[in-house]
């Protein structure tokens, strides 16, 4: 797949993998690689261990493997990073790294190799082409960077601006849906890093960058990157649609029951409302309606005085993502003790939500009980709209 002259994607599809460490990928994933034939021949970024020699043999369709030059690595994690010491054992390249890149190879792959450690705004001359690095230090990991073709102002940008789908489209004007599979991505992965986002915007002034096109390290390759960048900096900033996220798991019916009274109050008041069950929907697509709701309303029965243990685990995801900007309301049921209420709650208040008084309910909920709830519901609406 030719990208433009003398550059290629020599990357991997991996239509039937469904899971990325607890992020359900419905649609497979991609592992994206490429190829500069310049006077110095240059490989960007690799794939999974697994699929290495598929790689290589792609390599050799444009090139002897043997003749790559320079090996830029832009992020160490093992589905980029796997598949390279097969190519270095071929090729013996310079690889170009971060200084903690270098640390995390050596120790994942005991590599001796020829590294070469780059900071951002240095520069490595390949031919025709010069490749600029940006570090990106914890977009995602700390080994992190992002590397600018100057002259055919191309940013291979590691994670950043990347989506977890397979798809035989290469490019956002080829796929319809590349912003939502992006918006998934970004929820998942780079939410925790909102500061670290827009900083990357002044980056991009700092070290003339302006891209024509942005490959990243996941996904489709943006031919429109405005589109893209655009949306990064509305994530960013927790901007919210006018709409609440339901969010609930149930033993006997009771907290479900209270759950879709909320929402229909909600609803009620014209305000968008999306329902998710944390056992039968994925924790992905879940966050992912977080991201821009700005109204997030959690309920869960109690178990053992603490929140029932399924939306335990989805709490505890959702705090490590740090959600900003909500309207938080908890909603629960109990039998011979409460405590889950105070669970959720807590959850909220560490993320600096404006929590409002919720409901709970012993047992199952009476006629007077959803009624209450569905005015809670109401209110939640009333509130986003004030807000939005």
């Amino acid at each position: 797949m030719e990208i433009i002259k003398n550059l290629y994607w020599v990357g991997v599809l991996d239509f039937p993998e469904r899971d990325f460490h607890n992020f359900a990928t419905h649609r497979g994933l991609t592992y994206n690689s490429y190829l500069i034939l310049d006077e110095k021949i240059t490989l960007i970024d690799g794939v999974k261990h697994k699929f290495a020699r598929e790689q290589i043999k792609k390599i050799e369709n444009y090139t002897n493997p043997k003749e790559i030059e320079y090996l830029v690595v832009n992020h160490i994690e093992p589905d980029h990073s796997s598949g390279l010491p097969e190519i270095v054992k071929i090729a013996n390249p310079t690889v170009v790294c971060t200084k903690k890149a270098k640390e995390g190879l050596e120790k994942y792959y005991n590599a001796d190799w020829n590294f070469k450690v780059v900071r951002s705004g240095e520069e490595i001359k390949i031919g025709e082409n010069t490749l600029r690095f940006i570090e990106t230090p914890m977009l995602h990991w700390p080994d992190s960077m992002m590397t600018y073709m100057v002259e055919k102002q191309i940013l291979f940008s590691m994670d950043g601006f990347g989506q977890h789908i397979a798809s035989e489209e290469r490019f956002d004007d080829e796929l319809e849906d590349a912003v939502y599979w992006a918006k998934v991505y970004y929820a998942n992965i780079l939410m925790p890093y909102a500061n670290l986002v827009l900083r990357l915007i002044k980056l991009f002034e700092k070290y003339e960058v302006n891209p024509k096109i942005i490959a990243p390290s996941h996904g489709i390759i943006w031919r429109n990157p405005n589109k893209i960048v655009k949306e990064y900096v509305k994530w960013a900033n927790f901007e919210s649609d006018e709409k609440a996220v339901v969010i609930y798991d149930t033993m006997w019916h009771s907290t479900e029951r209270l759950a879709m009274a909320i929402a229909d109050g909600i609803a009620s008041t014209g305000v968008k409302v999306r329902i998710f069950n944390v056992r039968k929907d994925e924790w992905a697509d879940i966050v992912t309606e977080v991201l821009d709701a700005k109204a997030v309303c959690i309920g869960a029965p109690t178990m053992h005085n603490h929140v029932f243990p399924p939306m335990a685990g989805f709490l505890t995801y959702l705090k490590g993502l740090r959600p900003k900007n909500k309207i938080g309301l908890a909603f629960c049921s109990y039998g011979w003790g409460s405590g889950a209420y105070e669970d959720i709650v807590g959850v909220m208040n560490d993320l600096k939500w404006e929590v409002i008084d919720g409901i709970q309910v012993q047992f199952r909920p009476t006629d007077e009980e959803l009624k209450k709830a569905y005015e809670i519901g109401v209110e939640i609406g009333n509130k986003v709209k004030e807000d939005s």
